[in-house]
C-alpha cells in the first residue's frame, strides 16, 4: 500500500505550481551553465594519435566523418576487463545509436572510446547490438594525456580510489566481477564524454565531463526521475542481456 500524500485535484495544481516556479528557476540554471560551457576556450591538440577503428587505423581527425564537432563517450572498458565493458556504461552506449543520426544532421559525429583492444570492442558491440563507431584507445597515450584514464600510479595516489580498492562494498565487489577484473585495474577506466572541434584543418579539445555527473548517465535515468517512484535506487548495473528472470 502506498503511503505517498493523497490531496485533491486542486491541491495538486497548487503544488505544481509551486513546483514549475523551481524547475523554472533550475531551467534558467541549466541556460547559464550551456552559455559558459561555450565560452570555454578551445585547446589545440597538437599530438598526432592513431586509433584502431573498426575500418582500420584513423587519426582523432578522420574520427569527425567530414564534420566539425566530435562527440564521444569513453566507455569503461579497460584491457583488463575480461567478460566486457561496464554493465552501467553499456546501458548508456544501448541508447546511443538512435541519437546519432539526428546529431548528423547537425554536424556533430558520435562515437565511442575503450581502451580494449579493437577485436574485443568490436565483438561486445556485436553482443549488445550497437551502430555506432566503436574505437579503441588501446597502445596510446590519447586516454591518458586526456585525463579519462588513469595509470596505476595515478589511481593509488587518488585518497577516493585507494579507499575503495582496499575495503570495497558489496555492489562494487559484483561490479568486478561482471566486468571480469581486478577493481585495482577496473577502476582505472573514465566514464565521460569528451568533445572535440575542427577549424581549418586544426582539432581543438573543447569539453570533458565525468560521472558521477548526471549528463554521464544512461538517458532512462532522466526519465525515470519524472516517474512517481523514481529510481529504485539499486546500486547495482545490469546488462541488458543479464537482467535477472
Amino acid at each position: 500500500m502506498s503511503t505517498h500524500q493523497t490531496a485533491t485535484r486542486e491541491e495538486w495544481q497548487t503544488a505544481r505550481e509551486n513546483l514549475a516556479e523551481l524547475e523554472a528557476e533550475y531551467a534558467e540554471l541549466g541556460r547559464k551553465v550551456t552559455e559558459q560551457r561555450r565560452a570555454l576556450p578551445w585547446v589545440p591538440v597538437e599530438k598526432e594519435y592513431v586509433f584502431d577503428t573498426e575500418d582500420g587505423k584513423k587519426t582523432l581527425g578522420e574520427l569527425f566523418e567530414e564534420r566539425s564537432q566530435l562527440l564521444a563517450y569513453n566507455i569503461m572498458f579497460g584491457p583488463d576487463y575480461e567478460l566486457g565493458a561496464c554493465p552501467g556504461c553499456s546501458n548508456l552506449g544501448d541508447e546511443l545509436g538512435a541519437t546519432r543520426v539526428h546529431l548528423s544532421q547537425r554536424d556533430v559525429t558520435l562515437i565511442c572510446f575503450s581502451r580494449a583492444p579493437i577485436d574485443r570492442l568490436i565483438a561486445y558491440k556485436e553482443r549488445m547490438g550497437w551502430t555506432f563507431p566503436y574505437v579503441s584507445t588501446y597502445g596510446t597515450d590519447f586516454p591518458f594525456d586526456f585525463s579519462i584514464a588513469l595509470r596505476p600510479e595515478q589511481a593509488q595516489a587518488i585518497p577516493e580510489i585507494k579507499a575503495m580498492i582496499d575495503d570495497p562494498p558489496e555492489w562494487l565487489q559484483d561490479w568486478g566481477r561482471q566486468i571480469g577484473a581486478k577493481l585495482e585495474d577496473g577502476l582505472r577506466e573514465g566514464p565521460s564524454f569528451i568533445a572535440f572541434a575542427r577549424e581549418n584543418g586544426r582539432v581543438y579539445h573543447t569539453y570533458t565531463v565525468m560521472a558521477p555527473d548526471p549528463f554521464v548517465a544512461p538517458y532512462h535515468s532522466f526519465l525515470l526521475a519524472r516517474t512517481p517512484k523514481g529510481d529504485p535506487g539499486e546500486t547495482r548495473a545490469w546488462r541488458k542481456d543479464e537482467y535477472p528472470a
